[in-house]
């Protein structure tokens, strides 16, 4: 007998008990295997995910006694096709509720009925009655009549018309999950992970950018229609677009009209969010459901194929579901003590976001969500950074006081997903807490307000404002230093989306935000801007003159400045709302960019691109560390050091050593009269040149035809004006 077949024992045909024994291990076998079209299901990951012939549903409910899930058609519906009772015992893991369901497809609609106690002096505001939809959706249906009726008025049934308690059914009405397709052809794309020194933020909202008739684009208002503008944006100079809130939300929950036209006022802006994974829906070219997790990643795959990134505007610090007499459409009737900031009554929420309630981020369950909200956005979607509104909400412990080391933010900057993902904070919020300079560590960048402000009063002629001038070219080191950040960590504005734009921060000296509804109570009412001469539109070519020099004045400073450029859409042409400074609700005319202004203030639009272009060709004037007293030098216009002690100075001449480029010379005057600067010596036989004379509109970066100054000894800077020069 060979060693081999030694090692292989004969095989004898088994007896007819040991058959039997054998069918019934595998009958036992098979009872331990779910092999029916309804599974228990797994636990993790949350949400709704395609496993092998089925879908995998997945909820976080800790308080709840109950859930049926249900299977729709359309968005519309308002009677499930089909529904599931899940059993506490079997689809149940811990406080995750579970079910597994076979034949179960991408593009099938969905949502939960939860059943608990309703007891808000205990915290909990459960009601089955109410449709809910998934926090971990991807993508989320609106239907067509998407006002949502339980939005608009109240259930006259419902105690103290609190409509979480009410007993009317809004199937028909409420959003509901679309299970999407996880797959699709990146072509090799990955975020860009551009440095900070060579970012260029343009602020825009997807709709409003291309909605207008004059943007002449194939797909108005949606993703394609962005894709349509990138060769504009390339062409002025952006490295990145900073999108305005494109997570699903409703337009139609408001309930005033404009007092001018009598239209519908919307919810424009986006800034209550029904949910954190879903793009929102009405910004595809197509009705097709779906069809905008699609469109959204075909337009980040083609703004990174020209190397533009994309960065988002995250609202986690609050919902659209409002505050106690809100509706209840997801977390309020998920787990509302949990999901929500309680007040110690239990039955009213606090509010940190001037909204009515408060995402409780301090919550470890709220923290999971939305770590894995961004993870999503930078794994499946390729978005490269996040702007995270009044995030100072996010650092609050469960007392609601600011953390000095907040622990999401730091698991939000730790997190290795999200290593090289740009992370911006707004860095504050509605209830008082102002971090600008000190918001977490050094991977947060930061909304500069004081940036805003001082260069806002500086070119206003306001008196004091030279030092706070020199410190926001400089980096704002005064503002980041103490807490270690560089000049990477500030995120340089004069506008954005909440406010006056740049056209009317120069024609405008107060507020006209009566088409809001609100008699013109709302928006900030202190704006530090001037109308020289004329509110609003004026045919004086002397108040014009004022106006465009003060616009060349703001963009570039802008540009000259330490830190990361941020620019509003359409300010580089001149857009303007009309005085109105917080046009959230004004989907319509008011907010739309027209375009056609890009041809009337072309010279404008040039010189925004020119001036990020010289930003770009000296990279001195965009390193991200601070200068060193042998990197400048401050004059008077006198050619001495500045009396920094003298408020009424409103002049300031700063040079800039080249640091192995060319040295650069800048003067700046928001006095109203010409002030005569002397020019520092340069070494023989070099000379002043002249780039920028923002006193001379058709002067713009050009050396063409201009001798060198260096014979002059002096330069004329005319009232409110800028000068740049560099050493030849």
């Amino acid at each position: 007998m060979t060693e081999q077949s030694q090692a292989i024992p004969q095989m004898m045909p088994p007896t007819s008990a040991e058959r039997l024994t054998s069918l019934a291990e595998l009958d036992r076998l098979l009872s331990l295997c779910e092999v029916q079209s309804t599974r228990s299901g797994a636990a993790l990951p949350l949400g709704a995910h395609v496993r092998g012939t089925g879908v995998n549903f997945a909820i976080f409910s800790r308080n709840a006694t109950g859930v049926r899930l249900d299977l729709f058609e359309s968005a519309e519906d308002d009677m499930p096709v089909r529904s599931f009772i899940l059993n506490p015992t079997r689809n149940k893991t811990g406080d995750i509720w579970h079910i597994w369901l076979e034949g179960i497809q991408p593009g099938q609609f969905y949502g939960f009925h939860i059943a608990g106690p309703y007891s808000p002096g205990e915290g909990h505001r459960f009601n089955p009655d109410k449709l809910l939809v998934d926090p971990y959706a991807t993508a989320i249906a609106l239907p067509a009549h998407s006002d949502f009726p339980s939005l608009l008025g109240y259930d006259p049934d419902s105690p103290r018309k609190d409509l979480s308690i009410s007993s009317r059914s809004d199937a028909g009405s409420a959003p509901k999950g679309l299970i999407t397709h996880a797959d699709f052809n990146w072509q090799g794309d990955q975020p860009l992970c551009h440095s900070w020194a060579s970012t260029v933020i343009y602020e825009l909202h997807v709709r409003g950018y291309t909605i207008h008739p004059s943007a002449a684009v194939v797909h108005p208002g949606t993703y394609s229609g962005l894709v349509e503008k990138i060769a504009y944006l390339k062409d002025l100079g952006v490295s990145a677009v900073e999108l305005m809130p494109v997570q699903e939300f409703s337009e139609g929950y408001l309930q005033r009209y404009s007092p001018e036209t009598g239209a519908r006022l919307t919810n424009y802006w986006g800034y209550d969010p029904i949910g954190f994974f879903a793009p929102k829906a009405s910004y595809a070219s197509v009705s097709t459901q779906g069809a905008q997790v699609l469109e959204f990643r075909e337009m980040v795959r083609a703004f990174h194929a020209t190397d533009i990134e994309v960065i988002l505007d995250m609202v986690f610090n609050h919902s659209a579901e409002g505050d106690q007499l809100g509706p209840t459409l997801s977390f309020r009737g998920i787990d509302n003590s949990i999901y929500y900031w309680l007040q110690e009554d239990r039955r009213h929420y606090r509010d940190f976001t001037g909204t009515g309630q408060t995402i409780n981020a301090s919550h470890p369950v709220v923290r999971d969500m939305i770590l894995d909200a961004l993870r999503y956005w930078v794994m499946q979607m390729h978005i490269d950074g996040f702007r995270f509104d009044l995030a100072s909400v996010l650092g609050r412990d469960r007392s609601g006081h600011v953390l000095a080391d907040a622990p999401l933010l730091e698991r939000i900057a730790e997190d290795p997903i999200l290593r090289d993902t740009k992370l911006i904070a707004e860095a504050w919020d509605a209830a008082g807490a102002y971090q600008v300079g000190s918001f977490a560590d050094r991977r947060w960048a930061e909304w500069n307000g004081y940036y805003r402000d001082d260069v806002r009063r500086f070119w206003r002629g306001d008196e004091g404002m030279v030092p706070r001038l020199a410190s926001r070219l400089c980096g704002s080191t005064d503002v980041y230093g103490g807490s270690g950040k560089g000049p990477e960590c500030s995120i340089n504005f004069v506008t954005c989306h909440d406010g006056f734009t740049m056209n009317d921060l120069v024609s405008y000296s107060q507020k006209h935000n009566e088409a809001n509804g609100e008699q013109n109570r709302d928006g900030a009412g202190e704006n530090y801007s001037s109308n020289y001469g004329a509110e609003g539109e004026t045919p004086s070519p002397e108040v014009e003159a004022v106006r465009s020099r003060q616009l060349r004045n703001f963009f570039l400073t802008l540009a000259v400045s330490r830190g990361v450029p941020m620019l509003l859409g359409g300010d580089e042409f001149r857009r303007t709302q009309h005085g109105n400074n917080n046009a959230y609700c004004q989907d319509n005319e008011t907010s739309w960019i027209d375009w056609s202004l890009l041809q009337r203030n072309r010279s404008l639009q040039r010189f925004v691109r020119d001036m990020l272009h010289l930003r770009r060709s000296h990279p001195v004037l965009r390193r991200g560390v601070v200068y060193t007293a042998r990197d400048l030098g401050w004059f008077s216009p006198a050619g001495g050091p500045p009396d920094w002690a003298d408020t009424r100075q409103k002049c300031l001449g700063w040079l800039v050593r080249g640091q192995g480029g060319p040295d650069l010379f800048f003067m700046f005057n928001a006095a109203d009269r010409p002030v005569a600067f002397a020019l520092p010596p340069l070494p023989w036989p070099g000379g002043w040149l002249l780039l920028v004379d923002t006193a001379r509109s058709d002067q713009v970066l050009s050396t063409l035809g201009e001798p060198p100054i260096w014979r002059q000894p002096r330069y004329i800077v005319e009232s409110r004006s800028s000068v740049m020069l560099i050493a030849r």
